[in-house]
């Protein structure tokens, strides 16, 4: 009678393992060709190779900016109110002194009431003041002429009594009493005189400072008023209003941004820069940018310190010709030179500073057949070269693209692909 013989478990795994030991077997022959000592075995078609040049180097930054006009005015609310009137559109060309809009401020006319009602009150002040002067001046007038005449009186008689005493025809009290007489009214109008100058010299201190009260008023009623005219904005220049943020019945603080008014009679270029240029970006440096073909050159004019979001802004000017057609708000994609250009070796930009930091690069041996580590040191970059300092000859062939599929491989061997 037959058995049936019953497969043992490495003879139901063996099929498995003889696959897996197969491709094990297959990976180790595909490494040890593509792998010699401490080489690694590429096709020169996957890699990007420059030489190393002698050359001008010009370092520079890459910015895109926006052209502006050359000059723009800032309309600001001096005054606040509520928009009242709008007399022209955004976007109209308008003509210095013409109206914009009004705004209306019932505090501010409020306010030039009680000060008008103030300045006629001190001027009546002023007016009674020198009013109460001029009748004290005529009262000791009146004083002083009363007092003469009773000098005059008084001195005849003493004259006549002194006589007589010395004669004996008149008691010695008699002209002694005249005597004492005639003193008192010689005193008492010096004493009147003293007391008016005193009472001159304290109204006449009161009149200037009345007066410059009155003046500081007066000059303060003026600010006031023109401040009331400030209501109504007008053009400061003639340009085109290129924005207008007021509507009617809007209410708006003093120091508001109205709109602005541009003078398109020239144009600039305004652009952010990285903070991290800021101690190297400096006036009058130059840029340039192409635009049909023509190059065109600006010079920086004007840096902003303020930094904010980690940039700070600058603007340029065009050095002679300004490009046809060109608009407010287009944008510009221009080079700024740092500094002024210099003889150096120079290497092609490339995916291996990213790679390596600039710290060495594969560079070819005689005859091209194969690259070697090697280490250099690079300077300053601009967005086409890389300027050599160190570990690299005029001539060199460099590997310059990616080294991410490279690995650690001290040497690369080329090998053509058909």
């Amino acid at each position: 009678m037959d058995r049936q013989i019953e497969k043992s478990k490495w003879q139901k795994f063996k099929p498995a393992v003889l696959i897996l030991g197969v491709t094990i077997i297959i990976a180790t022959a595909f490494a040890l060709s593509s792998k010699s000592g401490d080489s690694l075995k590429i096709s020169d078609r996957r890699v990007r190779i420059s030489t190393v040049e002698q050359g001008e180097f010009q370092e520079f930054i890459p910015l895109n900016g926006s052209v502006v006009p050359i000059r723009t005015y800032y309309l600001d609310a001096i005054e606040g109110g509520r928009v009242e009137n709008r007399y022209i559109e955004a976007g109209t060309f308008v003509t210095k002194g013409d109206k914009i809009l009004s705004l209306a401020n019932t505090n501010l006319l409020l306010d030039i009431m009680y000060r008008e009602a103030e300045l006629f009150q001190q001027s009546n002040n002023l007016r009674n003041t020198k009013l109460a002067m001029e009748q004290n001046r005529l009262t000791l007038q009146s004083q002083l002429l009363d007092l003469d005449y009773q000098i005059r009186q008084s001195k005849r008689v003493y004259t006549r009594n002194a006589k007589l005493a010395d004669k004996k025809m008149i008691p010695t009290e008699e002209y002694e009493e005249t005597y004492d007489n005639y003193q008192f009214l010689v005193k008492k109008r010096d004493l009147t005189l003293q007391s008016f100058e005193q009472d001159s010299i304290y109204r006449e201190v009161q009149v200037e400072q009345l007066e410059s009260g009155l003046q500081r008023m007066q000059d303060n009623m003026e600010i006031v008023k023109q401040n009331l005219d400030n209501l109504v904005i007008t053009a400061p220049v003639s340009g085109q209003l290129t924005s207008l943020n007021a509507e009617i019945g809007q209410a708006k603080v003093r120091g508001e941004r109205l709109g602005q008014i541009d003078i398109l009679d020239g144009f600039k270029i305004s652009t952010p820069v990285d903070e991290h240029f800021i101690t190297r970006v400096n006036l009058d440096q130059s840029g340039h940018f192409m635009i049909d073909d023509i190059d065109y050159r600006v010079t920086l004019t004007k840096i902003y310190p303020e930094v904010l979001n980690g940039q700070f802004r600058v603007e340029l000017e065009f050095q002679n010709e300004t490009p046809k057609d060109i608009r407010r708000g287009q944008t510009v994609r221009f080079r700024l030179e740092l500094g002024n250009p210099k003889e150096a070796l120079l290497l092609n930009r490339g995916g291996f500073f990213q790679d390596t930091g600039g710290q060495w690069a594969y560079v070819l041996d005689e005859g091209d057949q194969s690259a070697s580590k090697r280490a250099i040191k690079l300077g300053r970059q601009n967005q086409d070269y890389y300027e050599v300092l160190e570990g690299l000859d005029e001539g060199d062939r460099v590997i310059t693209s990616s080294y991410g599929q490279f690995g650690d491989y001290e040497q690369l061997d080329f090998t053509k692909e058909s």
